[in-house]
């Protein structure tokens, strides 16, 4: 006869944290984020660790190397999609690596032979004020020039005026070569009073542009993840079918730490996977893997040499395995368990294997209360694809602006690997994501410095500063469906709708 586990499956919408004792150190200026990316040994510290609790799934319509840099810049890791060929994912690893915090790739140039009209529409386009001018008006053309609204009066010039009679030519320009480091362009920025410094190369290519404004930003960034050579850090996503190919690419491109991608991983297919890791690479190269909702999937996937487990089965946004094949459990409850069994499994062993919740996450209380029940860390999709930041494209929908989302089980994502059970048929039979819109929301750092926010005053509230403090003192408890509705506004006439604002999505 199968098992019925004794305990209906809860849903974060289920409960809510009743306040602790808050001391008057416990401060949101004093809490603390930072937590284990990966498996450590009791008394030691991970070789890797988030400095805030968010990480970006692994699709397509959420992670590439755009949100990588934009999330490892505020302290998360974004984790490449690895719905892709090795070279194209590898690719993307390698751009985030070579990135240079504080060198821009320029997406506003022109040609000599263009006109102010043109000036003035792509500025219109960019909002960018500062525009190169290259021979051939590409990113890494020769520097011939350099525009900027100093150069130019709209009241006093015709449009049809070519770019090559009024911009500031390069023999008046200061450049940096190469080799320069971020430190050195500034210092040349601020000596010269530039607003704008060019990168060239010996051939006078431009590479990159360094902007006063972005010396601030660098330095309201303390929280950024970065490796032991000032680099930021990714994650990238792997199969169970290609790894022997795309580990040994990843690694080559530079990647901080990989995931097994599936949707289950309580398989005999993930357990040859982490054994082909160690057997080659040891203990060196950090691999998480999942997804499982249980503490004996927990234990399975620790024992097979895991540096952290997913928990979640069909809770995501855009996620209909429940549907189509009846598996899965609440997230809450998922996370209870797994966090226990992970609790159990450092007591036996010594090692304490991080737990990631994935999926279930509406609103930010619910991320809360995902660190509470145990979760060590978070991976979000829909989250992530609402902000600029994301690779998809930015629609109009009856009037309210949307960002494309689509599920790795979706038939657009064409991900097969991840749903693969390891027979020899090479695609879906049947679809386990759905292709959407989520509202969107504007920029990454905006959006989570506001749920960051949030995170630290309900911690407060508990009187926790840091997360394991917070997951040891949170009480929580089981509502009931009228006390949800009691939670959110009730009774009242709202003056203003906010149905559609990012706040109710975020």
């Amino acid at each position: 006869m199968a098992y019925f586990y004794p305990d209906t499956a809860h849903t974060f919408n289920e409960y809510l944290l009743v306040p602790g004792y808050s001391s008057a150190e416990c401060t949101p200026d004093r809490v603390s984020l930072k937590t284990p990316l990966v498996k450590y040994k009791k008394g030691e510290e991970p070789t890797i660790s988030l400095n805030i609790p968010m990480v970006s799934a692994i699709m397509q319509s959420v992670s590439d190397d755009k949100m990588a840099v934009a999330l490892a810049t505020e302290g998360g890791m974004s984790f490449i999609y690895g719905s892709q060929t090795i070279e194209q994912e590898a690719a993307m690893v390698a751009r985030v690596k070579d990135y240079k915090a504080g060198f821009v790739e320029s997406d506003s140039n022109i040609s000599p032979d263009m006109t102010l009209g043109d000036v003035v529409e792509l500025k219109a386009e960019s909002g960018h004020s500062t525009m190169p001018v290259t021979v051939d008006g590409s990113a890494h053309g020769k520097i011939v020039g350099i525009v900027t609204s100093r150069d130019y009066r709209l009241s006093r010039m015709s449009l049809d005026t070519k770019v090559k009679d009024f911009m500031t030519p390069r023999e008046k320009l200061i450049v940096a070569s190469k080799d320069t480091t971020l430190s050195e362009a500034n210092d040349i920025i601020w000596d010269h009073r530039l607003n704008a410094l060019p990168v060239v190369d010996e051939d006078d290519n431009l590479l990159s542009m360094v902007f006063r404004k972005d010396y601030d930003s660098h330095k309201e960034n303390p929280n950024e993840m970065l490796d032991q050579h000032k680099r930021y850090m990714v994650g990238a996503g792997i199969n169970t079918r290609d790894y022997e190919d795309r580990v040994p690419a990843l690694l080559e491109a530079g990647v901080d730490v990989l995931c097994i991608d599936s949707s289950e991983g309580f398989t005999e297919w993930q357990k040859r996977t982490l054994k082909w890791i160690r057997d080659n690479y040891g203990d060196s190269v950090k691999v998480g893997a999942g997804n499982v909702v249980d503490s004996e999937g927990f234990r399975f996937l620790a024992d097979c040499g895991a540096d952290f487990v997913k928990v979640g089965i069909g809770g995501g946004s855009i996620c209909i395995t429940r549907e189509q094949k009846g598996i899965g459990r609440g997230q809450a409850s998922a996370v209870i368990d797994v966090a226990q069994a992970r609790d159990k499994y450092f007591e036996e062993t010594g090692v304490y294997v991080p737990v990631c919740s994935d999926g279930g996450i509406v609103f930010d209380n619910h991320m809360t209360l995902a660190l509470a029940m145990g979760a060590d860390f978070l991976m979000l999709g829909r989250y992530f694809a609402r902000f600029d930041e994301s690779p998809t494209a930015r629609v109009n929908v009856n009037g309210s602006y949307m960002k494309e989302y689509w599920g790795e089980g979706s038939a657009r994502a064409r991900n097969w690997q991840r749903y693969d059970l390891g027979g020899k048929k090479k695609g879906l039979s049947f679809e386990e994501g759905v292709d959407s819109y989520v509202p969107y929301a504007g920029s990454l750092k905006e959006n989570v410095a506001q749920t960051l926010t949030k995170m630290k005053a309900t911690m407060c509230s508990c009187g926790a500063i840091t997360i394991p403090e917070f997951q040891e003192k949170a009480k929580i408890t089981l509502v009931s469906s009228t006390s949800i509705v009691e939670g959110g506004s009730h009774d009242v006439l709202l003056k203003d709708s906010v149905s559609t604002s990012a706040a109710t999505y975020r």
